[in-house]
């Protein structure tokens, strides 16, 4: 009833809106909602996963569920409060910035209803690091609940050199390891929305760029937010970086900057501007990911991210190799039940592999 609701009657409703203005609503929606113990329970109540234990420890950090809300919708640390209700075992934050940015113009978001994706051009809308930071600390987060914290380089004319983005990173890097928020780090470096493109997938930059950043001293992971439109050429020359500087995993991966690939190129706006989220990205991510496990076995965490519609997409990227797995499109289009089913058809194909068998799976 739950998901006949969304899709039948809630969602037609929403999708005549513009999608940036239902993102704001929806994310005032989330902060009350975490304020209010009863809203939280009933939250729960028809969201919550309480099944079979599906949670994982990877590098130290025990996730409930393995599945998290990918960077780029709690842009400002809104919603750790209450997305625990929802069956999510963390939220990755941000990205932030080390100084506050309005992001590009709008519009800034658009639905490609029939490809199932979204055109996103937020160019890194956050608050800044520094009240980022404040509003973190102030905000209650359940026992095991895990935040993640993406860090970019702020998307101004001040960050259009190397050097500065660099400095830019490390900044935003510090300031988190001083005040002790956020339980891991990824380093984005791959946005396709901000001024100077992803001067950071260039390998002489990223290695400039991870040799500052190793300077600030702390004991928790750090991922790398991967590009998916690398050939595998480049793409192992920034792991081959990544694996000299001690990076623990990498996410893979970002927004697809090739609308052709689109099922519905039409839909897309006659300007390009930004990434495509959603299935557009399900099988370059997936490709990746089993080219950088077959290549570094278990060297890498692997984060998944990327066209994760349905619980059959989430069970194809722990196939490929994730570990553990982000989305953000799969719970618009579909719904905020999707990540329970997703626990659910984790959990039951564990017990399928339990009974093949005769044992337990390795989590």
């Amino acid at each position: 009833m739950v998901k006949f609701t969304y899709q039948r009657a809630l969602k037609p409703v929403l999708f005549r809106f513009d999608a940036e203005r239902v993102h704001d609503v929806f994310v005032k929606i989330g902060v009350g909602a975490g304020n209010l113990r009863m809203a939280r329970a009933l939250l729960a109540r028809f969201y919550g996963y309480r099944g079979t234990d599906v949670s994982r420890t990877v590098d130290g950090i025990t996730y409930r569920t393995p599945l998290l809300l990918a960077a780029g919708f709690d842009y400002h640390g809104h919603l750790v409060s209450v997305l625990d209700t929802l069956a999510f075992g963390g939220d990755e934050v941000g990205s932030v910035t080390a100084r506050p940015c309005s992001g590009n113009p709008p519009p800034r978001l658009k639905r490609m209803i029939r490809s199932k994706s979204l055109v996103v051009y937020r160019g890194l809308k956050n608050d800044g690091v520094d009240q980022v930071i404040e509003r973190l600390k102030r905000k209650p987060v359940a026992e095991g609940f895990v935040v993640g914290i993406s860090i970019a380089k702020t998307n101004d004319e001040l960050t259009e050199s190397v050097e500065a983005g660099i400095d830019d990173y490390f900044y935003s890097l510090n300031r988190l390891v001083e005040e002790g928020v956020g339980d891991y780090y990824t380093i984005n470096i791959s946005c396709p929305t901000v001024g100077g493109g992803e001067s950071f997938t260039d390998p002489d930059d990223l290695e400039k760029l991870l040799t500052k950043l190793a300077t600030v001293k702390h004991r928790k992971p750090v991922y790398l937010k991967m590009p998916i439109n690398q050939p595998w050429a480049n793409f192992s020359k920034l792991l081959a970086i990544a694996d000299r500087h001690g990076v623990h995993g990498v996410v893979i991966g970002n927004l697809n900057k090739q609308y052709q690939m689109a099922d519905q190129r039409e839909e897309a706006p006659e300007e390009y501007r930004g990434g495509l989220s959603g299935k557009p990205c399900r099988d370059l991510s997936n490709d990746l990911i089993r080219k950088t496990r077959d290549a570094y076995g278990d060297r890498f965490t692997i984060i998944g991210c990327g066209g994760i519609l349905t619980p059959a997409d989430a069970l194809e990227k722990l196939a490929a190799g994730a570990d553990l797995l982000q989305l953000i499109t799969g719970m618009i289009f579909e719904g905020p039940h999707l990540m329970k089913e997703i626990c659910a058809a984790i959990a039951a194909a564990g017990a399928a592999s339990a009974d093949k068998t005769g044992g337990t799976p390795e989590p």
